[in-house]
């Protein structure tokens, strides 16, 4: 058969739209003129007529819904004319409530409610009784548009009560198996809803009628219930046979009647079918459900109209209602059915009804179909269950009588073996929710919480790693489910089966949840204090630790900072205050980072080599208080014995219990005699030379060189000389061989100077050689600003006074200590001998030795290396000088003279023998002239002047001042 032109159909479609339009619009005029003068009989006959114009098959499905929506237009005001439409063509209805607008709208039933509100004012009124509606609306000849009009007039009935309400819904309810179109059917039964829902004979309702009243009441929702989803489940069959079906049984129909309920709504599928002519059977099933879909809300308002019944309580709807409703589900067989009505079931009721019926809800899922999407539907049935335990306290006891997650966890499990083609997706989405429930209910049950965890790694047996990014998200969210609720990583490696789970996640995900833990691990502020714990934790954290096999060689370089920089955060959280059980923590975290060659370390070694100096806390800090206390206790015994007093003997070895207490007060958990300290401490710096060792493979020797000074101190705080030895020997290393940038040297070299100046465990030739060398290499600088500002630093290094090493907020208890010494000790002023005095000497070697101090002095006074360092960067700057005015010509060289003058002044101050008023003199007379000299050459910010100013004044200041340091400034012209 050939087909037509298209040019013709379009101009034949046109031409019959207008036709129709004119004449639906002549029926419209007349049924409002009956409808003004109260001519009922009339306005219904024009108003069939109009709609009569919705029977036509020489449109397309374009051009007819343009014909619906002219007829909207009229029929909106018109509340008969909605009526009167279901009467001869209810597709064409039908399509014209998807075309007007949206079928949830129910715009027609909306009008018909607007009919029986007629026909109540009328029957008040006495223009008719109820009887005589009925005889009236039986005029109607088709059998559809009568059970609407008997519908309505039904519901006037039961109003009037003239009739028990019982009565009449049983006779309504039974009358509507009549219609057995599935579409025709499913809008009948909804509109017998919609009218009856306000006039149930419920508890408490005017239209109560005795003691079965909310039986009846139950009965006939659940009968209209039961045949609105038997009609609902054969649409899916009903529509298919519809499509390619016309009244005339020729083949027009199938250009002209195609599922209306579908494509009239979507303008995109209109344009499609009209342009193309023939719809095949391509996607006719997911049309189907479409449109099936579209409607299920017809069928769910049933059940919220049951659980807004008073009558409907706990007992009556375990007993009763539930069963009745699954029983339907269940024999329905239709996935699309199942699954939402199950999902009604769980919005619909209350979260306490659930509750106590758990086991009866549960057991119909494993009966539900395969195909049935049980995750969304199971899941939110927990997720509203946790969120009632959230709600209150109160109803935790009722979740434990009732044994919720035992049940719960029994029918995840039921359901996943049921439903063998579940995807990994749903499996898991089900466990994360169970989880959540768990953690609500149960939060100290972590055997709970494991067991969930270990029937995920069940489930997920077999598969290597996850390739679908839905499981694998909702696995992320079942890993992070216990940080979120414990807020604390120890106890979720505590759990057996975590591990497990991770373990199945791709590498770009392990390092995604490694960053979730330690984040958490951040905001928490969470400790971890075992070192089997510390290694369990970097098993999960391994992909940012290390490269794993698979991983992506390239890699943003912003990102893997940002990563290194959080595994190094992690690693100051991993503490313990035992030294030993923090010394397998380091050994632990030190096995894993070095693991993670080069490109980490410069990241990882540094926390590491900090959180390792942590290991000797609880003893570097008393025994550094001890090393001072007891230097200060030697200054005393001098400072007595040059008094010559007698009687000091006796009091001194009273003391000395004294002594002993305070000795293990400071350290409670230690040997008096320190060995166990030294061993563990010798252990320590070992391993810290190892961590440093692998640094040097970065090469980051500046960062290096860092560190080895870094445990120079703290060995040299511990007393223990040669490590600190060997430890800044190491540093001069890395200086000679690796720095060789030049600001790199200048800043390397004042970091070894300002070092070795609150250093106090060398002797005197250990000292010599390290200070020394750093003067040398001070005199080896590149520039010579950089070679004059080193040596006067190194200065320092020859006159380190007592309270140069004295760290914060130990002053005030070392004061304390030595003002009751010299207290005791002045209180009998009685002259002592030679023999005694000698006696007081060696019993200070004793305290020296018991308090672990070096055999050498304890800090270095050498009056002459001071001046002599100081003459050395004189002479040096004399050099800049003489290079600068051969050269650039302008006043460099005199900020250097000021600097060394502030040099002076401060030995000065502390009172060195070697620094005199004549050499202070001398120099700032030798700046003067250079200020004087140079005072034309370049100098924008007059900087080198304006120091010297600020250094006369601080002259001056020391002037007024008084006492002995003010009478050496005196001697000084200014």
């Amino acid at each position: 058969m050939m087909a037509p032109d298209a040019g013709a159909v379009a101009a034949n479609e046109e031409k019959c739209l207008s036709d129709a339009i004119g004449r639906l619009q002549h029926n419209a005029f007349y049924m409002h003129r009956a409808l003004d003068s109260k001519n009922l009989k009339d306005a219904l006959k024009y108003a069939g007529e109009m709609l009569s114009e919705l029977r036509t098959s020489s449109l397309s499905p374009h051009k007819y819904y343009d014909l619906c929506m002219s007829m909207a237009i009229v029929l909106i005001s018109i509340i008969f004319s909605l009526l009167v439409g279901l009467t001869d063509d209810y597709e064409c209805f039908f399509s014209w409530l998807i075309g007007y607008g949206n079928v949830k709208d129910m715009r027609a039933f909306d009008e018909l409610r607007k009919v029986e509100m007629f026909f109540t004012e009328e029957t008040r009124r006495g223009s008719y009784v109820v009887t005589d509606l009925y005889e009236l609306v039986q005029h109607a000849s088709n059998i559809l548009p009568r059970l609407y009009l008997l519908c309505t007039v039904g519901s006037v009935y039961i109003k009037s009560k003239e009739a028990p309400a019982k009565d009449v819904l049983k006779d309504l309810v039974e009358m509507c198996h009549a219609i057995q179109h599935p579409v025709r059917g499913l809008f009948l039964r909804s509109y017998l809803s919609q009218i009856s829902k306000d006039k149930l004979p419920d508890i408490s309702s005017e239209y109560e009628g005795g003691a079965d009243t909310i039986d009846v009441a139950i009965e006939f929702v659940l009968q209209n219930f039961t045949e609105m989803n038997k009609l609902w489940v054969r649409m899916q069959y009903q529509l298919s046979r519809f499509m390619y079906h016309n009244g005339n049984g020729g083949h027009a129909g199938t250009l002209v009647i195609v599922n209306y309920l579908i494509l009239l709504g979507d303008p995109e599928l209109r344009l499609g079918i009209a342009l193309s002519g023939l719809q095949g059977p391509i996607g006719e099933k997911e049309k189907r459900a479409k449109g099936r879909s579209e409607l299920r809300d017809l069928v769910g308002k049933n059940l919220h109209v049951l659980s807004q019944l008073e009558g409907v309580d706990l007992d009556m709807y375990k007993d009763s209602v539930l069963p009745r409703i699954l029983e339907q589900v269940v024999n329905c067989k239709d996935e699309l059915a199942q699954h939402y009505l199950m999902d009604c079931i769980i919005q619909v009721f209350p979260d306490e009804y659930h509750l106590q019926t758990l086991e009866t809800l549960l057991s119909a899922f494993p009966q539900l179909q395969p195909t049935v999407d049980i995750k969304t539907v199971l899941s939110p049935l927990m997720d509203r269950l946790s969120n009632y335990a959230a709600s209150s306290t109160e109803v935790l006891p009722e979740f434990l009588k009732a044994e919720a997650f035992s049940k719960l966890s029994n029918a995840v499990g039921k359901v996943i073996e049921a439903q063998v083609d579940m995807p990994i997706f749903g499996a898991v989405t089900l466990y994360v929710s169970l989880l959540t429930f768990t953690l609500r209910i149960h939060p100290d049950r972590l055997d709970y919480v494991d067991q969930i965890l270990g029937a995920c790694v069940l489930r997920l047996s077999g598969i290597a790693k996850l390739e679908d990014s839905k499981a694998t998200k909702q696995l992320v969210a079942l890993l992070s489910a216990p940080l979120e609720k414990y807020k604390d990583i120890s106890t979720a490696l505590d759990l057996p089966n975590y591990l497990l789970v991770m373990d199945h996640l791709d590498t770009a995900t392990k390092k995604v949840m490694a960053m979730i833990i330690i984040q958490n691990m951040m905001k928490n502020t969470a400790c971890i204090s075992a070192a089997d714990k510390v290694e369990s934790l970097f098993e999960l954290i391994k992909g940012l630790v290390k490269d794993l096999d698979g991983s992506e060689d390239e890699l943003d370089e912003d990102d893997f900072e940002e990563e290194q920089n959080s595994v190094a955060r992690l690693i100051h959280n991993l503490y313990c205050n035992d030294a030993k059980e923090m010394f397998e923590i380091i050994l632990t975290v030190k096995k894993h980072v070095l693991l993670g060659g080069p490109k980490r370390f410069s990241f990882t070694v540094p926390p590491l080599v900090f959180s390792s100096l942590k290991v000797y806390l609880p003893y570097i800090s008393p025994y550094h208080f001890g090393n001072s206390l007891f230097h200060m206790v030697h200054l005393t015994i001098m400072r007595i014995a040059e008094y010559n007093l007698s009687a000091c003997i006796l009091k001194l070895i009273l003391l000395d219990p004294g002594l002993q207490l305070l000795r293990r007060l400071q350290c409670p958990d230690g040997d008096v005699n320190g060995d166990d300290i030294s061993d563990t401490q010798k252990k320590i710096f070992q391993l810290l030379h190892q961590i440093i060792e692998a640094l040097l493979s970065v090469p980051s020797p500046e960062l290096a060189l860092r560190l080895y000074l870094q445990c120079a101190e703290a060995a040299s705080q511990c007393g223990f000389e040669p490590v600190s030895y060997e430890f800044l020997t190491q540093a001069f290393i890395l200086y000679e061989e690796e720095v060789a940038d030049s600001k790199a040297q200048v800043t390397a070299i004042h970091l070894i100077i300002g070092t070795l100046q609150r250093m106090n465990v060398f002797g005197i030739e250990n000292r010599d050689t390290l200070t020394h060398k750093a003067t040398g290499y001070s005199a080896k600088l590149l520039k010579k600003p950089d070679q004059c500002r080193a040596v006067y630093a190194c200065a320092h290094l020859f006159w380190a006074t007592y309270q140069d090493g004295i760290q914060d907020g130990e002053s005030n208890s070392i004061r304390v200590v030595f003002f009751i010494f010299v207290g005791v000790f002045l209180s009998s002023p009685n002259t002592i001998t030679k023999t005694g005095i000698l006696w007081l000497k060696e019993w200070d070697r004793k305290v020296r030795r018991w308090a672990g101090l070096s055999a050498g002095p304890v800090r270095a006074i050498d009056g002459q290396g001071v001046l002599l360092c100081l003459k050395r960067a004189l002479r040096i700057a004399n050099a800049t000088q003489q290079m600068v005015h051969a050269t650039r010509g302008n006043n460099e060289h005199v900020a250097l003279f000021v600097e060394i003058l502030n040099k002076y002044l401060y030995f000065f101050d502390k009172g060195i023998p070697q620094i005199t008023n004549s050499i202070i003199q001398d120099l700032i007379e030798l700046v003067r002239t250079e200020l004087k000299n140079d005072n034309e050459k370049t100098d924008p910010s007059g900087s080198a002047e304006a120091f010297f100013s600020s250094t006369l004044r601080y002259i001056e200041f020391q002037k007024q001042k008084g006492g002995n340091i003010s009478e050496n400034f005196k001697q000084l012209e200014i």
